[in-house]
């Protein structure tokens, strides 16, 4: 029984510590296209670009990705609403990387839920991966924004979206009470 118990706590804890996804978008299933709005995504006040394997393909081996300033000389924002939950921790990542096409530096404003950053790559940076955090107080509907500052139809690349939920600290304290309480269950059972 204690060897059950053991290996119940152990599988308990190796779930729980993992991140529950979310959200997911590599943007390799869309087609490539100037001016194009991902599947499952908005653009408002502009253009995005799908571009990659075959088409514009600025950092080849990366599959399909997003020129954030779209072909119109107006950057759009791009756009992803997500149903969250009051009270759970959720992690935004993604991978950014900068124009490969202009020796400018590029802006991007990185908004979810009422977290945000604004991250700067030169036009030479490869991929960089980027984290951004958020609590929300309320049950509903947040969204996911990027928005690159400019309007030269050159933008800072975008790939790799994903949102998880992450356990919080709280959650491992109750499980760890909860198990130490089974512990003690069985222990008694086995004196008396």
């Amino acid at each position: 029984m204690k060897r059950l118990l053991i290996a119940a706590a152990a599988s308990i804890l190796a779930a729980s510590a993992q991140a529950a996804p979310v959200f997911s978008d590599d943007f390799n299933s869309d087609p490539t296209g100037l001016n194009t709005t991902p599947a499952g995504w908005n653009v408002t006040l502009g253009t995005v670009d799908t571009i990659g394997t075959g088409f514009f393909d600025l950092i080849p081996g990366s599959g399909n990705y997003i020129d954030l300033d779209g072909s119109t000389n107006n950057a759009g924002v791009l756009a992803h609403a997500l149903t969250l939950t009051k009270g759970t921790h959720y992690v935004l990542s993604f991978d950014l990387a900068g124009n490969h096409r202009d020796s400018a530096t590029e802006h991007v404003l990185v908004e979810f839920g009422t977290s945000f950053q604004t991250y700067s790559l030169p036009e030479s940076a490869g991929w960089t991966h980027y984290t951004l955090d958020f609590t929300p107080l309320l049950s509903g509907t947040r969204y996911i924004r990027f928005s690159n500052a400019g309007g030269d139809n050159i933008g800072m690349l975008l790939d790799n979206v994903n949102v998880a939920a992450v356990p919080e600290p709280e959650t491992y304290a109750m499980l760890l009470a909860g198990l130490g309480m089974v512990g003690l269950m069985v222990r008694r059972r086995t004196t008396v």
